[in-house]
This record gives structure tokens, sequence and C-alpha cells, in this order.
């Protein structure tokens, strides 16, 4: 059974950031998990978290400032995170800012560096903690992510506009019920076509870690508008391995294979089959080649 520390905090400033640690793995070597847009930590499956730690890491995860049990900024006046990526609205912090927060979670936990492991805006996050404190980190994995360094109309090109405007048009009724809704619609939205939705086993799982995340628009809008201001992605001296769904609903293998092709010595991978998550058909294979970057 996969079991976590209890929520401990890293502060950045003024912001708490939640995080906990998987248990029953000491001594190992430190994988920090970087969540995607408005998600929780708890979004992570448990079932990848422990297939990496049976590859020898030990893992941790946090929720990103605006997400989960992490610190929720005021509320701005840009509510679509569509209109916040286009036009640069509703940023309340820089990119920065958000890679400074893992290095804080990093401090927390006592761990001078780390691998990093960060899907969709995760995978986009990882990158830019790349780029800012290089020491802080050991290998570099992207998930289904576009280039970091890359903003505005020209992240259009790398997105199914077809799929954003499905997530505009989504309504829940601010609820705990409304919250399980939106997240059962997400995960349907996005999930793996080769690998069949069990829509009893995902109620449950989002029954179990629902919040206001997926439907929080406000918040969405923040993180997704923060500008980045420092390097471009070709400065990125890490080891970095690069994962992409082929048949990824929202972010187009493009995404992925342009960052790739511009951090020097990056390896691209694209996963037959799968979406815009991870299904548990490929959890042990991920692992297996994030041990394999590791190892050099």
């Amino acid at each position: 059974m996969t079991t976590w520390t209890p929520v401990r905090r890293a502060h950045n400033g003024r912001i708490a950031l939640a995080y906990d640690r998987l248990t029953g793995h000491p001594g190992q070597e430190p994988l920090l998990l970087v969540t995607g847009l408005g998600v929780s930590r708890l979004w992570w499956p448990d079932g990848l978290a422990g297939a990496l730690a049976a590859q020898g890491f030990a893992v941790a995860r946090y929720d990103q400032r605006d997400a989960g049990e992490s610190t929720h900024l005021p509320p701005t006046a840009t509510r679509s995170p569509l209109t916040a990526l286009v036009r640069g609205r509703g940023s309340a912090y820089t990119a920065e800012d958000m890679a400074d927060d893992a290095v804080a979670v990093l401090d927390a936990l006592g761990w001078e560096s780390a691998h990093l492991f960060g899907q969709s805006l995760g995978g986009a996050v990882a990158q830019r903690i790349a780029l800012r404190h290089p020491r802080r980190v050991r290998t570099l994995t992207s998930v289904s992510a576009v280039p970091a360094d890359v903003a505005g109309v020209r992240t259009l090109r790398h997105l199914r506009l077809r799929t954003l405007v499905k997530l505009a048009r989504m309504r829940h009724p601010a609820t705990p019920e409304g919250d399980i809704e939106a997240g059962i619609a997400l995960a349907r939205l996005l999930h793996s076509p080769a690998h069949p939705l069990d829509e009893r086993a995902t109620r449950d799982r989002i029954t179990a870690i629902a919040d206001t995340g997926v439907r929080d628009g406000r918040s969405q809008s923040r993180q997704i508008g923060a500008r980045w201001h420092g390097p471009g992605i070709h400065e990125i001296a890490v080891p970095t391995l690069v994962l992409h769904g082929a048949d990824d609903p929202l972010v187009k293998p493009s995404a992925g294979r342009a960052v790739a092709a511009r951090v020097r010595g990056a390896r691209f991978v694209e996963l037959p089959g799968v979406g815009h998550d991870l299904p548990e058909a490929v959890w042990q294979d991920v692992a297996r080649r994030v041990r394999r970057l590791a190892d050099g």
C-alpha cells in the first residue's frame, strides 16, 4: 500500500507550500513531482509514485501556489485561463516565483538537489527550475509540456484548440458535488484513448481527492499567466528526458519534440496510445526510463 507522510509546509516568503513524501523508502535518490495546472498533488497516481520508488527514488510531491493546500492569492479580474495565456492577464506573480517555490520545498525536505518529474504545466515549471536553479536539479523529466520559454499566442501552435474550447465551456456548481463532477469531466477529456477509462474507479478516485482547483478559473489564470523572464530552454544543462503521449488531446506532441530539439542531449520518447494523463499501463516503463536517465 502506498502511504504518504502527513502534510507539511514549506515557505517562500509569504507563500506556504503544502508537500508530503512517500514513506517506506528512506535514503534513496530524491525525486520531486511537479504538478500541473490547477490540480493538487493528490492527482499524482499512487501507483506511479510507487513505481518510481521501486526504481530507487525517494518521492515527494507538492501543491503549487494557487492550488491544493498551498497559499491561494487574492482574486484577479481574469477568470479565463485561455485569456491569461494569450493576453498575459491575470498574472499575480512571475514564473520565476513558481520555480523558487519548488526550491523552498527542496529546502524543507533537506534535499540539496533532486530529480524533477513535471507533467503539463508542471513540466514547464520543471524546465524553469532547471534554468534558474541548475545546481538543485539532478535530472529533468518533462511530460506533456510546452517549451517553458514560449508565451502568449506562440503557445497556441502546440495546443489543440478544440480541447481548449471544451475546457473553457465547462461549467460546474460551486459545491463539493460540482468539484467531483468537474474532476470526472476533466479525466474523461484528457484520458488516453488506447486505455479505456474505468468510470467507477475514476469516480471513486476523484471523489477522494476533489477540491476546487479543477473549476477555479481565477487561480488557473494566475498560474498560467505567470510570465517567464529568464533564459531560453537551450540553456538547460542537466540530463533531460521528454515524454509525450502520441494521442494527447490537449498538448500536441510537437511541443515535446520542440523541447527535446532545443535542450542539448535531451531524448524524446513518444508514448503510443497515451493522452494527457499517464495510465497505469505505462507506469513501469516510465519509471524505468527515469531510472536510466538518472544512471546516465
